[in-house]
């Protein structure tokens, strides 16, 4: 029923704040230093570093929650299996 002005405002949200993004990156242009060991060092646009930054955290949390997930659900099979046997011999 409300399915319609639902998607228009979900839209219009998110245009919403991929303009504020944008906006936000580009007051934040301006060349940063990175340093690193042995004297190395990298220049970029801020805004560049703080979205490789969020994305290699999001990287991370997802690498986490796939291990997780992948050992919880051979930890399933293993107890379904067990239960399976466990019917078998009654």
């Amino acid at each position: 029923m409300f399915r319609g002005p639902l998607k228009v405002l979900v839209w219009l949200l998110r245009g919403a704040v991929f303009i504020a993004l944008f906006g936000l990156a580009v007051k934040n242009s301006a060349p940063v230093e990175l340093r690193f060991y042995l004297d190395g060092a990298w220049y970029a646009p801020l805004s560049l570093v703080i979205l490789a930054a969020f994305a290699a955290g999001a990287a991370v949390g997802l690498t986490v929650t796939v291990i997780t997930m992948l050992r919880q659900g051979r930890e399933l099979g293993r107890l379904r299996a067990r239960l399976g046997k466990a019917d078998d011999a009654e």
